[in-house]
């Protein structure tokens, strides 16, 4: 089924259902319907040979119920029929009216009204699926790859009983893989909208490149701080703990927030820094699950300084903030990070004497309240002198806090950037995603 098919076919099915629904509401119900829905195929890799492929279409809507001050909300599958999806719907319809009986009043519920409509579909130039496969391993003839490809189309939409509706299509596919030599690994992506294998082949000759340096003797690095390189993946990594409440507006409030003394202007990080939440990558809608519409672009940090947290209507309404169209996670959904001026071919000689991390993982926040950070080394991660590629190291810990690495210790960030998209697939794809330019530290800490 082609890409426009899939999506014309929920898009219509979605709308006669939610008519449907909205239609039978009960006066002083108020209803929000949110669908998410996918046509992807999955493909894994194991010794650059096909190991599991699959093709899966579902579609997912959830009720979000509010009357007398009580919230509830449901959510099923729908099989297609739309006789029996519309009639699915009014028992889950029911089933949330039944559970709001025992409910307590929510003292911060956040009345439904009409955000608006919006639309916007994506389209890319995916493989077919008979050609993926080819596609993927011919260039890698001769590799041990491991990985897994998936590519197709993601929807989300909302309505709601006050008049708003909202759609978003994306397609797009990812290929997140290793290559193996004995215990030796390296790691690379590919993803996009538009399959090109000129890309896909310069991709995994980086990789390769990666992977043949760690037949160089390996170095022995003791615990300690050094300049380091954070290659844009591994920045990327450490970007990611942004979304463990550091922009959160509710965990400012509640005291949990590890980025509280930037939020109330004692600290600053490095006038380098520039994050922003920036939709118009196409990664994610624009809306979130209440219908609320963000702008296109967000400031977060602008030049070491907080210049938003993220703040939803819930947290909004408790705190009397102002809501600036975030998710209730209140973390980013599409971040931007801007680049700076170290050119690609210059990081080596810029880096001197330090490690060359491509990749971190297993992050954590060891000190919440000063923002300090714990995690290991992976994959392609060298020890550098003079400029120049020694041989890899054994994995290392390292401790950092965030207000050192994108504060003080911030030397440099690179000129070119990369997308890292969200990869998961617990019971469905995700969207969302970062881009991070790579960045050089200054005294980065290593302790095991």
């Amino acid at each position: 089924m082609s890409a426009s098919n899939f999506t014309n076919r929920v898009r219509e099915h979605f709308d006669a259902v939610a008519a449907h629904v909205l239609s039978g509401l009960a006066a002083g119900e108020e209803l929000t319907i949110n669908v998410t829905a996918e046509e992807t195929l999955f493909v894994r890799f194991n010794g650059n040979r096909v190991r599991q492929n699959t093709d899966v279409e579902q579609v997912n809507v959830s009720l979000r119920l509010q009357v007398n001050r009580r919230t509830v909300e449901k959510s099923r599958t729908l099989s297609g029929n739309l006789e029996s999806d519309q009639a699915a719907m009014q028992r889950l319809l029911a089933n949330c009216r039944d559970e709001a009986l025992s409910l307590p009043i929510d003292p911060n519920q956040v009345p439904i009204k009409n955000n608006g409509s919006s639309s916007e579909e994506f389209s890319g130039a995916l493989l077919v699926p008979e050609d993926v496969v080819p596609a993927v391993v011919a260039p890698a003839k001769g590799c041990d790859l491991a990985g897994f490809y998936a590519g197709g189309v993601v929807i989300r939409g909302n309505q709601n009983s006050k008049g708003q509706s909202h759609w978003f299509s994306t397609q797009t596919f990812f290929l997140d893989y290793s290559i193996y030599d004995g215990s030796k690994a390296a790691k690379g992506s590919y993803a996009g909208s538009t399959w090109n294998a000129a890309e896909w082949a310069a991709n995994l000759e980086r990789t390769q490149t990666m992977l043949a340096l760690q037949s160089l003797p390996q170095q022995d690095v003791r615990p300690g701080s050094y300049r380091t390189y954070l290659a844009p993946r591994a920045f990327s990594d450490l970007l990611g703990m942004l979304n463990w409440n550091a922009l959160s507006a509710s965990a400012w409030k509640q005291g949990r927030s590890p980025f509280k003394k930037l939020a109330e202007h004692e600290a600053t990080l490095s006038p380098l820094l520039n994050v922003e939440e920036n939709f118009s990558m196409g990664l994610t809608p624009r809306f979130n699950d209440l219908g609320e519409v963000s702008e296109t672009r967000v400031p977060l940090i602008s030049d070491g300084a907080l210049k938003n947290l993220l703040v939803s209507s819930r947290t909004a309404k408790e705190y009397g903030l102002t809501a600036n169209g975030a998710c209730s996670e209140e973390s980013p959904r599409a971040m931007d990070v801007g680049a700076g001026t170290l050119a690609e071919k210059d990081v080596l000689a810029a880096l001197g004497t330090g490690l060359y991390l491509s990749n971190l993982h297993y992050l954590n926040w060891s000190d919440p309240v000063s923002a300090r950070v714990t995690g290991m080394t992976r994959y392609a991660c060298f020890w550098v002198e003079d400029g120049e590629i020694k041989g890899p190291i054994k994995d290392l810990r390292w401790d950092e806090s965030l207000y050192g690495a994108l504060g003080s210790k911030l030397m440099a960030l690179t000129s070119h950037t990369e997308i890292d998209p969200a990869v998961d697939t617990y019971f469905q794809r995700s969207l969302g995603g970062s881009r991070t330019p790579g960045a050089l530290i200054e005294g980065f800490t290593f302790t095991l």
